[in-house]
């Protein structure tokens, strides 16, 4: 595991960085975000303006209620609660910025962990004032579960309203030792503390005059130079079929394609691949964006592919290249965070979907619930309820082309969907390797 208290070096590279914030609520991370938009100058004039006159504004005299720039549903402005995810955009001359601005309350864990499932890495906020002697709340130490569990490697830990704690180098030190003990007993790979003001603004963008005790970097310069991609990653190849394209079926042209996202690996006109389930294997004949046609399509990329023979291909097939593939199967393991209201029935069918494929599955056996005060998991064969996270066993209809989440998450993640609410009950990680 690398240091935990490391410091990165600069990447001036102009990748792009995908952050989720989390933590509890009154943690500050709304403010926060407005904060880092504001001065990064990634604020407009008429937005400023038009925060500065809302009913809603809860900061002191007239300073800016900075976390109206991302609570922007009616019911988060009236309660002053984050509810659904908010994603802004910001860049810096080093690289650009995509935040997800999580809600802290317990009864919205679901959309933490759809801000953190597309997410390079975390900042999670820890309220000086109310951690104070090393005590995290149970909302700190359950998102820090979820980033872990989600596979993000980099968590920032943002020490907030160090203002309201008069800049106490004491109360700092006695947080971020109990941060470091919390990405030790879960094994973040890596995890750094800023002591922060994000109404103030001290030591988000520039140095605190108020902390000269602190010796790294703010949160701003430290995000920048946070390394993107994972470094362990095999990069194989893995293509959902989204759409079966049909084009200029009645003349001489005429092709199909097949439509979706490179997720992982580099194709090139010529590369053999193979379909799964099933295996038949056949040849790129061409690659398309949009109109255009290409040569070489690199991971991310929303391409057609089109294949040099008529093989049976539908949507929810899996297009693989070559390198490690992914294990065929119909029964397999999963760390299972349980969303829904509605408790677990294993008696009951759920509609599984992994990708843009969709079969049926059901939970034939849980065999373990993480406890989040004791950060473990324990020995259980009960039900899952709301926010609960377990080691399950799933059987599905019909056989899914699986890798492990921590080597490859596009064929590692599914959902849960309730048949009859439709609501998504559950998030899941595949786990094949043994003793993950």
């Amino acid at each position: 595991m690398d240091t935990l208290n490391e410091q990165w070096p600069t990447m001036a590279d102009g990748s792009v960085l995908r952050l989720v914030t989390a933590g509890s609520v009154d943690d500050g991370k709304s403010t926060l975000i407005g904060r880092l938009l504001l001065d990064s100058k990634g604020v407009f004039a008429d937005q400023l303006h038009a925060i500065s006159r809302s009913r809603y504004s809860r900061a002191p005299g007239s300073t800016p209620d900075l976390a109206l720039l991302t609570d922007g549903l009616e019911a988060e402005r009236e309660q002053g609660i984050t509810i659904d995810v908010a994603y802004r955009y910001f860049a810096t001359p080093v690289r650009k910025f995509i935040i997800a601005d999580a809600p802290g309350h317990e009864q919205y864990t679901r959309n933490m962990v759809t801000g953190a499932s597309t997410a390079d890495a975390a900042i999670i906020l820890v309220d000086a004032a109310r951690a104070a002697g090393g005590a995290l709340l149970t909302q700190t130490k359950r998102h820090a579960t979820l980033a872990r569990l989600l596979g993000l490697r980099h968590v920032v830990v943002a020490v907030n309203k160090m203002d309201q704690v008069g800049w106490d180098a004491e109360v700092f030190s006695g947080i971020q030792a109990a941060c470091h003990d919390l990405g030790q007993r879960l094994q973040i790979p890596s995890l750094q503390c800023v002591p922060l003001s994000a109404l103030t603004g001290d030591n988000v963008v520039h140095a605190s005059a108020h902390m000269p005790w602190y010796p790294g970097s703010p949160l701003l310069p430290l995000l920048e130079a946070l390394p993107v991609g994972h470094p362990d990653s095999r990069d194989a190849s893995r293509f959902f079929v989204q759409w079966v394209i049909r084009h200029e079926g009645s003349t001489t042209r005429a092709f199909r394609g097949y439509a979706g996202q490179l997720r992982g690996g580099t194709w090139r006109v010529g590369d053999t691949v193979w379909v799964l389930p099933g295996g038949e294997s056949a040849s790129i004949s061409a690659l398309w964006r949009g109109d255009q046609p290409l040569q070489i399509a690199h991971r991310g990329d929303s391409v057609t592919v089109v294949l040099d023979r008529e093989i049976d291909v539908s949507r929810g097939d899996l297009l693989v290249g070559d390198g490690i593939p992914p294990v065929e199967a119909r029964q397999f393991e999963a760390d299972l965070c349980w969303l829904d209201r509605r408790a677990l029935d294993q008696t009951r069918w759920y509609w599984l979907k992994q990708g843009s494929r969709l079969t049926r599955g059901r939970v034939v056996d849980v065999t373990a619930r993480r406890d989040i005060h004791e950060l473990r998991s324990v020995p259980w064969h009960g039900e899952l309820a709301m926010n609960d996270i377990g080691r399950v066993q799933i059987c599905v209809r019909d056989a899914l082309a699986l890798d492990d989440y921590d080597d490859e998450p596009a064929t590692g993640a599914f959902i849960l969907i309730d048949e009859a609410s439709h609501q998504t009950a559950a998030a899941g990680m595949v786990r094949l390797a043994a003793g993950s």
